[in-house]
């Protein structure tokens, strides 16, 4: 890809300024199309393919041609990786109130909790990243998981990409509308390179 790096006349800014305005874009209209939960896998697996294409055939990614995008790939295996991720999550949050409750062994148990939720969410976003999931969730799920344990390197650099996310929204809520960007971002990166 023969990129350019100079900015042409009457341009705010160069070209490499190009690709973030496109993750932040791109990571507003995830956030967006998040919102009713049940869409969330499809709509940060969309934002994948819309930030992967950006990268390798310098198309710009722009919020309307993610809502496209989205549009024309949802369906009802999306939808039902949705209300799988609602289960689940309600399902570990059940348990993080319980710890919090006073849970006989919930000093071990937190620490738990916490690693058991960073690998599922980077087996999420790893399955999000394959091809697959605008197919199968099932079989992206499965080789996400193989991978993770078959490439911990790009595992451990995406569990640092997620611990950033979460700090940031911790620390500052309104980055939580932005950061769906950087984690697509972050997990097509490390499908190619890592």
């Amino acid at each position: 890809m023969a990129t350019a790096t100079k900015r042409e006349p009457g341009e705010l800014f160069g070209p490499r300024f190009a690709l973030f305005a496109d993750v932040l874009a791109v990571g507003l209209a995830t956030a967006a199309a998040s919102l009713p939960l049940l869409t969330a896998p499809a709509a940060m697996s969309t934002a994948c393919a819309v930030l992967d294409r950006r990268v390798r055939e310098d198309v710009p990614a722009t919020a309307g041609g993610y809502l496209r995008a989205l549009r024309d790939r949802l369906r009802t295996g999306d939808l039902l990786a949705g209300a799988g991720l609602l289960a689940g999550g309600a399902l570990l949050l059940f348990n993080v109130l319980a710890a919090g409750a006073g849970l006989p062994g919930a000093v071990v148990f937190r620490p738990v909790l916490l690693i058991a939720g960073g690998l599922l969410a980077v087996v999420l976003l790893r399955a999000c990243a394959r091809p697959e999931s605008a197919t199968s969730w099932r079989v992206a799920l499965r080789s996400a998981a193989y991978d993770g344990v078959r490439k911990p390197r790009a595992s451990g650099v995406l569990l640092l990409a997620v611990a950033t996310a979460a700090v940031c929204a911790w620390a500052y809520p309104p980055l939580a509308f932005l950061v769906p960007g950087p984690l697509a971002l972050a997990a097509r990166a490390t499908e190619h390179h890592l």
